[in-house]
């Protein structure tokens, strides 16, 4: 589990090496993974987000010993926003759009998202700090909504 959770904080684009509270969003369902991804998607819409691209991670998680399909990083963004930030800041590329992992874990779906607000600390613009912050919240409410689907 420990591996795993390495090889999805790398995905979620975590920067720093230590994890403290507050750098990684998580929660656990109880939907089998199909529910949860379907949950996901719905709360991300009703966010207003849109989702980029889902990308499969089980090719390289297989050549790590791991044995399921069901993993998965969900790119998710405001289209407009995105572009916008971009180009008063292209460094921040690399961290656009955000990434939610999704993987299964026995009965369970486990959600894992960088805290956006961390790349306030990189990026000390309060025009950014204002949309991390928003994201941040947008997150943690999505992660909930999923977390409470039935």
């Amino acid at each position: 589990m420990k591996r795993l959770l390495q090889v999805l904080m790398m995905l979620a684009a975590v920067s720093s090496a230590h994890a403290s509270d507050g750098e990684l969003l998580m929660v656990r369902s109880d939907l089998e993974f199909p529910e949860a991804m379907s949950a996901l998607q719905e709360a991300v819409t009703e966010h207003g987000y849109t989702i980029s691209r889902v990308q499969r991670v089980d090719i390289g998680l297989t050549a790590m010993g791991y044995k399921t399909d069901k993993y998965r990083v969900v790119f998710i963004g405001k289209h407009e926003q995105q572009e916008m930030m971009i180009k008063r800041h292209p460094e921040l590329i690399p961290y656009l759009p955000i990434k939610i992992a999704i993987f299964a874990e026995a009965d369970d779906t486990i959600l894992v998202a960088a805290n956006p607000v961390l790349l306030s600390e990189f990026f000390p613009d309060p025009s950014l700090e204002k949309y991390f912050r928003r994201c941040e919240s947008d997150m943690r409410s999505i992660l909930l909504k999923v977390q409470e689907a039935d």
